[in-house]
């Protein structure tokens, strides 16, 4: 079953086995997360679809914690022409992966 949940102020579609990258959530490794923000759960096949006003009621979906790390380098260049000004700074954001380990 694919889970359409709404974690960290974001979506994503979820299966059990999935692993995702998400913003830094301040979790410990190997720490579990529950989310009850489901707000649809899809068959398989596709056939049976339960949306949920707004979430759906007695579902959840279990994250563990892989690994808390920084993301790529976002490097960031300003420049006005004729004034020489540039500046050139970058930033890494922290993130955390998590592995769904079940579905309900």
């Amino acid at each position: 079953m694919y889970f359409v949940v709404e974690f960290a102020g974001h979506q994503y579609k979820v299966k059990k086995g999935d692993v995702l990258t998400v913003n830094n959530q301040n979790v410990e490794e190997s720490k579990t997360i529950k989310c009850d923000k489901v707000l649809a759960k899809f068959s398989e096949d596709g056939k049976t679809v339960e949306l949920g006003a707004p979430y759906v009621e007695g579902s959840e979906v279990t994250f563990k914690v892989v690994s808390n790390q920084k993301g790529k380098k976002v490097r960031v260049f300003k420049m006005k022409p004729k004034k020489r000004y540039r500046i050139n700074s970058s930033a890494r954001q922290h993130e955390t992966t998590l592995e769904v380990t079940s579905c309900k």
